[in-house]
This record gives C-alpha cells, structure tokens and sequence, in this order.
C-alpha cells in the first residue's frame, strides 16, 4: 500500500506548475480595471466559467472557481493610462504547453 501511496503522492503534488505568490501570466492593457474586466467576463462566460468579481475605483479582481483545484485569479490594477493585469492561474502537467481559456481570454482583452 506504501509503494502506491509514494507515487501517487508525487503526481498529484506535480500537477500544479506555478506557485500560488506568483502570477503565470503579467499583462500590461491600455484599458483600466473596470473595462478589462468588462472585455473579459462575456469571454469566459462563453466557455461556461463562471467567476465572482470585487472591484473598486484602482483594482479588480475576478476568482474562478475550482471543483478540483485552487481558485484561479485574475487582477487588474489602474496604471497610468491603462490596466496591469496579473493571472494566477493553476494549470494541471498536462495543459502546460498550450494557453487556456483564460490566458486566451485575458490576452485578447488587452
């Protein structure tokens, strides 16, 4: 029963890639935290995510909730003209290689 447990252990620790203190993705946007996060709510909307937004006058923020892992997190903060938009996103081992919804979304949002 040990042998199974080591490995099994070690695989579900190397699913998540990024720590939880430093974002997968940095964008800087021409657009401020309230437009952005305007551009980016129908895009995940559209791929069925569902996600809770906070927001005042210099920050918003979007959490994407998880069944099966930690929530994801995108923040936009108000800078100089635009928005610096920061993801905090947890991708399993597998998907890796290739954006997911959100960093597409995030991207064609800035």
């Amino acid at each position: 029963m040990r042998a199974l447990f080591v490995p099994l252990t070690a695989l579900l620790l190397a699913g998540c890639v990024s720590s939880p203190n430093t974002p997968t993705l940095t964008l800087q946007s021409i657009k401020g935290p309230d437009a952005y996060v305007q551009c980016v709510l129908p895009k995940l909307e559209k791929h069925g995510i569902t996600s809770t937004v906070t927001q005042n006058s210099r920050h918003a923020r979007v959490v994407l909730t998880s069944k099966i892992a930690a929530d994801d997190v995108l923040e936009v903060y108000k800078a100089g003209e635009g928005g610096k938009v920061f993801l905090y996103e947890r991708k399993p081992l597998a998907s890796a290689l290739t954006p997911s919804r959100l960093e597409m979304s995030a991207k064609e949002c800035q």
